[in-house]
């Protein structure tokens, strides 16, 4: 390895004889992936950004940088909307609803509110309302508190552009985010009775545990059974979870684990992981079911990843 980390080689793994721009890139690594992962709902689409920040950020002058992490979340947020218009194109055709990747976070991240918020599924599956700078708007402004300034440099706006973007934005989301968040103590209780209803199947308990205007969504990707539509209403997702994905196999589990800052459930089948479903709980009712069984979603499940702001 030479002074500076070679092209594609993961920085942090040289981080003992890093130079400056790999020591300021491995420090603002978890904001940067956060940044993109909020921005793409995607974490193997975010590594992808974050490497090609990378490629670009050891060909920076240091000596003309003002304020590295601003530099670098310009860097990441306008790769970000390259590949953001990108995947729009590969959801057109994808077979089933869409649903982010999900990840595996520590408990710690349930802590800090706005950003739990801000990786939730139900708030993710929000920005995918918005237009591609729009939500990196957003998410600069509401989640990671950059002046206009910034943002405008980011998305290659004016400041006074970037703000009437915010403007809208904000009122978008507001008209459609989740209401209602519930404690953490509330959230677990509720999760515990969720768990239990769906492993039993029993109809009663799930009616006693769903919101009357409950939404269930699955996301297969065509590789994996799962809903074509959402599923709709209290009586319509008790009768399909007491149905039973979770006992079509003798060796399934459900084990309680923290999805995307909140609460969720990982589903095993022979000790190897099938899917996760990630709960949204508001006035002490599970009001969102967001079931993920594509495999490909699948690989930030098993570990947990760092998410900060």
């Amino acid at each position: 390895m030479t002074e500076r980390t070679e092209r594609g080689a993961d920085p942090a793994e040289s981080l003992d004889r890093a130079d400056p721009a790999t020591r300021a890139f491995v420090a603002h690594r978890n904001l940067l992936f956060t940044v993109a992962y909020e921005m793409l709902g995607s974490a193997a689409d975010a590594e992808d950004v974050l490497q090609e920040t990378w490629l670009r950020w050891v060909d920076v002058d240091l000596g003309t940088v003002r304020e590295e992490r601003a530099y670098l979340v310009r860097i990441v947020t306008r790769q970000a909307l390259d590949r953001l218009r990108a995947l729009a194109r590969r959801k057109e055709s994808y077979v089933g609803p869409w649903l982010p990747e999900p990840l595996l976070t520590a408990p710690d991240v349930a802590e800090d509110v706005e950003l739990a918020e801000s990786v939730s599924m139900a708030m993710l599956l929000v920005l995918e309302t918005l237009q591609p700078t729009e939500r990196a708007v957003f998410v600069l402004r509401e989640v990671f508190a950059l002046d206009y300034e910034e943002i405008a440099e980011a998305v290659d706006k004016s400041p006074n552009a970037v703000r009437q973007i915010a403007y809208r934005a904000r009122a978008h989301v507001a008209a459609r985010r989740p209401r209602g968040v519930a404690s953490p103590a509330e959230t677990r209780a509720v999760l515990q009775a969720f768990q239990r209803a769906v492993e039993t199947g029993e109809l009663q308990s799930l009616l006693d545990v769903l919101a009357p205007d409950v939404v269930a969504l699955s996301d297969g990707g065509g590789v994996r059974h799962a809903l074509l539509q959402p599923v709709v209403g209290i009586d319509n997702v008790a009768r399909l979870l007491a149905a039973g994905w979770w006992r079509r196999e003798a060796e399934r589990s459900v084990e309680l684990v923290q999805i995307n800052g909140g609460p969720g459930l990982l589903v095993r089948v022979a000790g190897e992981i099938d899917g996760v479903m990630a709960v949204r709980v508001e006035h002490g009712y599970v009001t969102g079911a967001y079931h993920v069984r594509n495999p490909e979603k699948l690989s930030r499940v098993e570990r947990e990843t760092a998410v900060t702001r």
